[in-house]
């Protein structure tokens, strides 16, 4: 479904990614991870658009998307759940949906705002409040749902549980499980080994923006010395 091939990255004069090499294939739940600065996010950025490349190419579908606009992109069906969560402040939960709310092919069961609060009953409660008043994981679950909403064939998240409540990170871990479960595909980027190991097919790991290792949660999570060589602290 996605394959990112060589791709390089500055910013202005300075280099970030040498040459980054992923996939993901239909129904994959695949992780990129690695210690802070390491250019996880540009690798993100680069794929949706956000940032230009300097060299390499992203094919989403069979069609190369490279050089596209972001929104672009997105239309093509790629969600994204950035970093910093992003929600829109100054609309309500429901607001926030509808603005993204899309079903571009045609999904016979697509994500609704009743759907998404269910899944979040959290959410549900919240429903007429404004983004800003949100706490962080509420965000989150906001951030994840508004991805949704655009019924994505391909979910990206940047952090995904980054700086929440261990019961909040529970939740998005189950939902994400459940994602998988449903044939979603997912692209993630976290810090949880071992919740990613459960539910993740494949992993790449980066290291000064190139991948350093790819392979199967078996292999990652057996494997302590790689552990502590890219992801310790």
């Amino acid at each position: 479904m996605l394959k990112v091939d060589g791709i390089e990255t500055h910013y202005g004069n300075s280099q970030v990614l040498f040459g980054i090499d992923l996939e993901v294939n239909a129904g994959e739940v695949v992780t990129l991870i690695g210690r802070n600065g390491m250019g996880k996010t540009t690798t993100v950025k680069s794929i949706m658009g956000i940032i230009p490349l300097r060299g390499g190419s992203v094919t989403f579908d069979g069609k190369v998307i490279s050089g596209q606009p972001s929104y672009k992109v997105a239309q093509l069906g790629i969600g994204l759940v950035p970093e910093g969560r992003q929600v829109f402040p100054n609309l309500s939960v429901r607001e926030n949906l509808v603005a993204t709310a899309a079903n571009r092919f045609g999904s016979d069961d697509p994500w609704t705002q009743e759907k998404l609060f269910d899944m979040f009953p959290s959410l549900a409660s919240r429903r007429t409040s404004m983004g800003t008043l949100l706490s962080g994981g509420e965000q989150q679950m906001l951030a994840i749902s508004r991805a949704l909403m655009t019924n994505p064939r391909l979910l990206i998240l940047d952090e995904a549980t980054e700086g929440l409540a261990p019961l909040v990170r529970s939740e998005i871990w189950s939902c994400l499980e459940g994602l998988k479960n449903s044939g979603q595909s997912i692209l993630v980027i976290d810090k949880n080994i071992n919740a990613l190991t459960r539910i993740a097919d494949r992993h790449y790991i980066i290291e000064k923006g190139r991948v350093v290792w790819s392979g199967d949660s078996a292999a990652l999570g057996a494997d302590e010395a790689l552990q502590n060589r890219y992801l310790g602290v």
